[in-house]
């Protein structure tokens, strides 16, 4: 196989969709990939709030919630599969040294020069107490592609892709998240829309 047929892998990316992609949950939205390999990939969506904040998250969930900082953040929908279950993306847990920690959580898929992901409830029963990762956003389901599924899309045009950055996904406000991430590849959306060139 030569070298320059290897396949990409956009563990840690940003899929940012392009003005074609018309699907309501996928038209103008933002994908951090925290899976990507031969078998497919899975991601979650950070800029389409689900329409309820995490404190009303932790109350159906019958928790406490003490983080204040968190209690009119919004919930996102972070796909189509699985929308029942929650997935928390949040920054690296580091010792008082400040190296990483092997995850002190059940369930955490650590994505590889990027963030964490965690699908265990104690994660939210340490937020409830007011502890937990600084930086969280949290999601109701996931985005997945099958087998060459993403490579598909890609090659259609459906998406572009940039290294991720999580300034955009902790920092940036929600509605500006689709444009912040053209702006990594130094794009405005004027310049991707389908109706440029046309009287």
């Amino acid at each position: 196989m030569p070298v320059d047929s290897a396949p990409t892998n956009l563990t840690n990316h940003f899929l940012i969709a392009m003005p074609s992609l018309q699907d309501d949950l996928f038209s103008r939205s933002v994908v951090y990939l925290c899976e990507h390999g031969l078998h497919g990939a899975m991601g979650l969506v950070i800029n389409k709030p689900c329409g309820i904040n995490i404190k009303g998250l932790f109350d159906q969930v019958d928790l406490p919630l003490q983080r204040t900082d968190l209690t009119t953040a919004p919930v996102f929908v972070g796909g189509p599969v699985q929308i029942e279950r929650g997935f928390v993306l949040h920054e690296p847990i580091f010792d008082q040294a400040h190296k990483p920690i092997n995850s002190v959580f059940t369930s955490t898929l650590s994505i590889p020069g990027g963030l964490e992901m965690t699908t265990s409830k104690d994660i939210l029963d340490a937020l409830s107490t007011g502890s937990g990762p600084r930086q969280v956003l949290i999601s109701l389901g996931y985005s997945a592609w099958g087998q060459g599924q993403l490579e598909s899309e890609l090659s259609d045009n459906s998406w572009l892709t940039v290294v991720a950055d999580r300034r955009l996904i902790f920092d940036t406000p929600v509605a500006q998240r689709w444009t912040a991430a053209l702006q990594l590849l130094g794009l405005q959306a004027w310049m991707i829309s389908p109706d440029v060139g046309h009287a």
